[in-house]
């Protein structure tokens, strides 16, 4: 690597004179019509091998005393690609204080003149690229997007909870959205964040799947915001957890496995009444636990009544989407020793949401979504005959 890199510090020198050479002319032979004459050299610094490294460039200046740019030294000394590199090991979890040993090798006299690698500077670069990729979550237009379900969830840090959204296409592919920061999960922090999805494009009109865990400050948010429109299908996993808390280790497993039941039964109605038989079988010794399980427990069906099974009701009944992102969130983060304030908070989150969107797939069965948009349009607009119903008539 660091043979590589003295070689390509030559060719850099090469450009730099080439680029001089077409400005001013041949050196040491006179041109009258030339436009710029060369004037000396100055110091600069270049991106390489993810450090910041001194170079003596050639200087133009044009007849009437202006500076001539020098284009390939501007190409290789932005700092785009220095930042993108600090985002990306710090994304990996590498501390401020070890980047300077993970980065590649440039040679011993080119490492001993590198600057860019201290705590303090790489911090700056990660500051800069966390500020642009909070920006750019929060100015994603969603006018143009066919948003078929939202998730929300809150994630507690620095004794804040940013409240953090996922929005699925009717394709399948999973977008992070928006974010928003409040000392708790509460009613006002959800509603703003909702209004600023809106206010950026998200459209509703023709009905929305929107999945939470259970939370009673983002149920209420949601129908606030979209009204009838949304449809809330609440985390099963997160009330089977629930409930279990509740009970002793001796009766959890049993109590799961009905529940399991209930909620996976093809049929919604016969589903609904098996889980509400459950809670009054719990209401005398675990009175807590049966009214863990009622609540908001019709909005566990939602998917089902929809008409959705197999792998995409499985994808759209739990949270798991959002959580896996919000936890390589957790994991970019987790080098953190002190949180300085909230934007900090934001900004690592964002971070982290935007790494975690790399690696995004689809989700399962996506081919099924058509039956999920149509479903949500009856939902909409119950008086209308969506498409699929319309050629299935035809046919």
């Amino acid at each position: 690597m660091a043979m590589s890199v003295a070689a390509g510090m030559a060719v850099m020198a090469a450009m730099f004179e080439v680029e001089i050479g077409e400005a001013c002319g041949p050196k040491g032979k006179h041109d009258e019509g030339r436009a710029a004459v060369r004037h000396g050299t100055g110091k600069g610094s270049v991106t390489l091998g993810g450090r910041r490294v001194p170079v003596t460039r050639p200087r133009a200046r044009t007849v009437d005393g202006h500076e001539v740019p020098l284009r390939s030294y501007e190409y290789f000394a932005a700092e785009d690609v220095l930042s993108q590199v600090v985002m990306e090991r710090m994304a990996a979890g590498v501390a401020t204080r070890r980047h300077a040993r993970t980065a590649e090798p440039v040679g011993t006299r080119v490492d001993k003149e590198t600057k860019s690698t201290s705590r303090s500077a790489i911090s700056r670069q990660f500051v800069k690229q966390t500020e642009t990729a909070l920006g750019e979550l929060m100015a994603r237009d969603l006018s143009g997007e066919d948003i078929t379900v939202l998730m929300l969830d809150g994630e507690h840090m620095a004794e804040r909870c940013v409240v953090v959204a996922l929005a699925i296409t009717a394709d399948g592919t999973k977008k992070p959205v928006g974010l928003w920061d409040g000392s708790t999960e509460n009613k006002t922090v959800v509603r703003s964040l909702l209004a600023d999805l809106v206010e950026r494009g998200l459209r509703f009109d023709d009905g929305l799947l929107v999945v939470i865990d259970g939370a009673k400050a983002l149920s209420a948010a949601v129908r606030e915001v979209f009204g009838d429109k949304a449809l809330i299908q609440r985390c099963t996993l997160h009330k089977r957890r629930n409930v279990a808390d509740h009970l002793p280790d001796k009766d959890k497993d049993w109590v799961d496995a009905k529940l399991v039941k209930a909620f996976n039964h093809p049929n919604p109605e016969q589903g609904l009444r098996t889980a509400k038989n459950l809670a009054a079988q719990l209401d005398k010794n675990y009175p807590s636990a049966a009214t863990s399980l009622r609540e908001g427990l019709e909005e566990m069906f939602t998917v089902t009544r929809l008409g959705i099974d197999g792998r995409l009701a499985k994808t759209l009944t739990t949270s798991n989407p959002i959580e896996s992102m919000i936890s390589i969130a957790r994991a970019t983060n987790r080098n953190v020793t002190r949180w300085r304030d909230g934007q900090m908070v934001l900004r690592w989150t964002a971070a982290g949401m935007l790494n975690a969107e790399r690696s995004f797939r689809r989700i399962k069965d996506y081919k099924q979504m058509p039956q999920l948009v149509d479903a949500l349009r009856r939902h909409a607009h119950p008086n209308k005959v969506t498409d699929t119903e319309s050629v299935d008539a035809a046919a």
